[in-house]
């Protein structure tokens, strides 16, 4: 576990999967605790894609390759490569193991870096391979939330009508249902959770805060350079992920042609692909 700590935020890495896995402000938690009999994360770290992919597959110049949901990373013990008091950075090679699920020669990189009371969090992907490497990133930072979700309001930066996309096992439909009109709040509400998660695919806001409307306590998220954006909770449990992601599930009626599909990034040989999201508390 590294240790990151700048006298206001402090920070517990872990290796395995370059996940946060917690996160104090003034010595007070902030993150989820983890508690495996309810979800064991906190942080995932999604990559190379987000959410799942139509039968856990896909084509690319007609080979057929495995990929679970969420991708490999979450799972991948990670290299330290440099740390400092205050920041670290992750990262993570391909390898035999990669390649068997992801057919290209690449550098991961996630770097963590704390100012003041915030945490910058950094994805960088270079494409090693002579071929172009369709890929995406993504984040899943669980934030506790005191006496449960039905406490807090999500704050948009902008007027939203919110569609979110109806689940089908790891996919998603075309069909939508609106939970939001003409508003920058969305108050939360347990049962938007029974099936799965809040999938924004057309989100005007790049920036949103998770606050307790009870005690006013409040965690904000800047994603510039993120399309869509999840919410995501298990029913009950007193957490809310805000998940900034560079791409979507697969919907129902998509194919397998990796190259095709919605938010899949397509990065040239030597080419970087580079986001950044904050956290501020």
């Amino acid at each position: 576990m590294v240790v990151l700590n700048n006298g206001t935020v402090t920070a517990e890495i872990s290796e395995k999967g370059a996940e946060i896995r917690r996160l104090r402000v003034n010595g007070e938690d902030r993150l989820w605790s983890g508690d495996p009999d309810i979800w064991a994360g906190t942080a995932p770290v999604l990559f190379p894609i987000c959410g799942g992919l139509k039968d856990d597959k896909f084509i690319i110049d007609g080979k057929e390759y495995l990929l679970r949901k969420h991708g490999f990373a979450r799972d991948s013990v990670f290299e330290l490569e440099k740390a400092t008091g205050t920041a670290a950075v992750f990262l993570l090679k391909s390898n035999e193991q990669t390649l068997k699920s992801y057919p290209w020669e690449f550098e991961f990189r996630v770097k963590y870096t704390l100012s003041g009371a915030s945490v910058k969090v950094e994805y960088d992907v270079v494409n090693l391979s002579d071929s172009v490497m369709y890929t995406a990133a993504g984040a899943h930072e669980a934030y506790a939330c005191d006496g449960g979700i039905e406490n807090y309001d999500v704050i948009f930066e902008r007027k939203e009508t919110l569609k979110t996309h109806r689940l089908d096992g790891t996919l998603i439909s075309r069909n939508t249902d609106t939970v939001l009109y003409e508003s920058n709040t969305l108050p939360l509400y347990t049962g938007y959770f029974s099936i799965d998660a809040l999938i924004f695919t057309d989100i005007k806001s790049r920036f949103v805060t998770l606050r307790n409307r009870i005690n006013g306590k409040s965690v904000s998220v800047d994603f510039g350079g993120f399309d869509y954006l999840l919410l995501w909770t298990k029913p009950g449990a007193p957490y809310l992920c805000i998940e900034p992601w560079t791409t979507t599930p697969s919907y129902t009626d998509d194919g397998y042609d990796i190259s095709a599909k919605e938010g899949m990034t397509p990065v040239n040989p030597g080419e970087h692909f580079t986001k950044t999201h904050r956290i501020y508390f």
